[in-house]
């Protein structure tokens, strides 16, 4: 497609401006959907920042249906990905009148599976509450009617209800052809679909789901296309690092055991006592997770070398195995005889070689993987081992330390891979995020935000807050931030990096609004789930929302609804997280820099994202606060303040509360200007 073809689509008269009202041309929106496009047409692969308000769905989408391969979007999220399919795609592909086929696809958790909602109906005993009773005939009647089967089309349940993980199935529990309700699949027909579609929307999970499995030989998740397009393409390290690594549960454990004692005492209660192999398999199980009691000391995590006490672990942990291997013999015998005993066979093996590979290599060194000749005891390890454990928990993970080379080499040949988010570069360098996925040749491109951010925010960093790591930090935080509150309008967002400091900030606040009369409501993760805060944060107009992680990013509250973010500190990793730590040693050994090369471009994108929240469209305006004022006072700072949208900045408490108050004046002078428009035109 000729480049000045995109110029007609996004130009003032074209088939956009046509669909949407009070349609504004943008430059760096149709250079990025060009950029595209010439690295379709060279098989390239192509890094494009583009700052919020650039228009960069549109952006990409007008290639996509215009390049005339098969190709796959990848989102950040679940709910992004609904978003795509549901309004952007049919809206886009409407006023361009194209016939393209485009296909939503999930991963299995998110389908109704036939097979397991029968079973659980059968089962009196397994619903715990009136609640879950009326869950399951609510998705009973789904089922009936739903063509999908997409459990994020049924409100009525909610989507973190525990329910769904008896009435969805997993890859271990899936019966495959054996199922009897093959033919009506949901998962089944997804994946059919997404083979023969035009376009496939899927999240970065499912992306990297499907890149584990290749990894293991299986290709049948995802289909083969011509074009990828990655949109918030910054959180793909952290996606393929959880996903190319694995981990085991005490939970896992736990629920094989009832699986396998459900499947045998229904189907094969003579061969064996099948409760009793069950408990077997539950106690090897708890006897392991006895062995890290000692963890509580290190604050319940430890790396596999760091392990307290690693003899009792490891024969613990031995005698774990050897348990699995006897049960896996047993469910062998008698695995043909129902599809039930053949799904929990299939289990028991997965979580069995999950286990081994984690205990790969042992603490010489040593590989049962690799022949005699190719082991050496000081090969090093290129995935980092840990375990979690605490008083009804235990988890082992392990992960890679770099996911650089098994991510880059999975794109094909003649395969075009686009990344896009507003956050992907340090102060304009890509560096590091090329880095982190081994696409050291990728053509890099960045365009700024088209909003007037000097005189639409101002970014405020308090002089006379302590340093993060003083007693009284929290207090003085919500000391400055105060008057500000009461200053405003709108919502306020305090962004935390721990969640302690979530619980004492948000305590602080409530204490001072009853004290001085305060009439905003404050809200706080974890006392609700993530979506029904945010709604009720909308609906409310005025409330305070304390998040930390998953409020940094893909929150949309344009106007009124948000008008003052506050970050108390800035958002470096905690040097305690394993991965981190095993990466800074690795940089270390190798003569790197790892606070320059690792903690602070993280810590510069995350905090791009925070910031990313107040400003969303032409008409927002607000106050930035960052609490933590070595931003402003360390050298390296200037690298983090740098990266942020060109906001006025001050230091002045009262400049701040003066932008505030005169924002909120000129907000009521244009409500009552009007209103007063309103009265006169309503007039005969």
């Amino acid at each position: 497609m000729l480049l000045q073809d995109y110029s007609d689509i996004f130009s003032p008269q074209g088939p956009l401006a046509e669909s949407v009202p009070h349609y504004r041309p943008r430059q760096a929106q149709l250079e990025l959907a060009q950029a595209i496009s010439e690295t379709v047409a060279d098989s390239g692969v192509l890094i494009a920042e583009a700052g919020t308000g650039t228009g960069k769905t549109w952006a990409y989408l007008v290639p996509v249906f215009m390049q005339g391969g098969k190709a796959l979007v990848s989102t950040g999220t679940r709910t992004l990905q609904d978003q795509l399919f549901r309004r952007d795609i049919p809206h886009l592909r409407k006023a361009l009148a194209l016939p393209v086929d485009v296909a939503l696809l999930k991963g299995r958790s998110n389908y109704v599976c036939h097979y397991h909602l029968e079973r659980l109906g059968q089962d009196d005993r397994a619903l715990k509450s009136r609640a879950e009773i009326a869950y399951l005939r609510a998705i009973q009647l789904f089922t009936e009617r739903s063509r999908s089967g997409d459990k994020g089309e049924l409100a009525e349940v909610p989507e973190d209800a525990d329910i769904w993980h008896r009435v969805t199935s997993t890859r271990d529990n899936c019966l495959g052809q054996d199922c009897p309700f093959v033919r009506d699949c949901f998962v089944m027909k997804a994946r059919r679909h997404a083979q023969d579609a035009d376009v496939v929307v899927v999240n970065h999970a499912l992306f990297m789901a499907d890149l584990a499995l290749r990894e293991e030989g299986v290709t049948d998740l995802l289909p083969s296309v011509d074009l990828v397009v990655f949109d918030e393409a910054h959180q793909l390290p952290d996606v393929a690092t959880r996903f190319l690594g694995s981990s085991v549960s005490l939970y896992q454990l736990t629920d094989l055991c009832r699986q396998i004692e459900a499947a045998g005492l229904a189907q094969a209660r003579e061969t064996v006592d099948w409760s009793q192999v069950a408990r077997k398999l539950e106690q090897a199980a708890r006897d392991l997770h006895l062995r890290t009691a000692s963890l509580a000391a290190q604050g319940g995590r430890a790396t596999f070398q760091a392990l307290p006490e690693p003899e009792l672990f490891d024969e613990a942990l031995e005698n774990l195995l050897e348990t699995f291997d006897k049960v896996i013999k047993m469910l062998a015998m008698v695995a043909e005889r129902h599809p039930d005993l053949a799904a929990a066979h299939k289990s028991a093996l997965e979580i069995r070689a999950r286990l081994f590979q984690w205990s790969q290599p042992d603490r010489q060194g040593r590989h049962a993987y690799l022949p005699e000749s190719e082991k050496d005891e000081d090969q090093p390890d290129e995935f980092v081992r840990w375990v979690e454990s605490g008083q009804h928990y235990l988890r082992l993970h392990s992960a890679p330390l770099s996911v650089a080379k098994i991510f880059s080499r999975y794109r094909g040949k003649e395969q075009s891979w686009v990344l896009t988010s507003a956050t992907l570069s340090v102060h304009g360098d890509f560096n590091h995020f090329k880095r982190q996925l081994g696409l050291f040749d990728a053509r890099t491109e960045a365009w700024a935000s088209p909003f007037d951010y000097p005189n639409q925010a101002l970014f405020y960093v308090p002089s006379t807050l302590p340093l993060p790591s003083h007693p009284n930090f929290n207090q003085a935080f919500v000391d400055a931030l105060i008057p500000l509150i009461k200053a405003g309008q709108g919502g306020v967002l305090v962004l935390c990096t721990t969640l302690r400091s979530v619980e004492r900030i948000a305590d602080m606040l409530r204490d001072r609004f009853d004290r001085e009369d305060i009439e905003r409501n404050v809200l706080r993760q974890g006392e609700r789930s993530r979506q029904v805060l945010l709604d009720e944060f909308r609906a409310r107009g005025n409330a305070v929302l304390v998040g930390s992680a998953s409020f940094w990013e893909g929150i949309d509250l344009p106007g009124d609804a948000l008008t003052l973010v506050a970050i108390d500190k800035l958002p470096f990793a905690p040097p305690d997280d394993p991965v981190l730590e095993a990466r800074i040693k690795e940089c270390k050994d190798r003569g790197g820099n790892p606070f320059m090369e690792y903690q602070l471009p993280e810590a510069a994108i995350a905090l791009k994202q925070g910031a990313g929240r107040l400003i969303r469209t032409e008409r927002d305006w607000g106050v930035l606060m960052v609490g933590d004022t070595r931003i402003v006072e360390k050298p390296y700072g200037k690298l983090l303040w740098r990266g942020l949208p060109p906001f006025a900045r001050t230091r002045d408490p009262a400049r701040a509360l003066a932008f505030l108050r005169e924002q909120k004046a000129k907000r009521q002078s244009d409500e009552a200007g009007q209103v007063t428009m309103e009265d006169r035109l309503e007039q005969p």
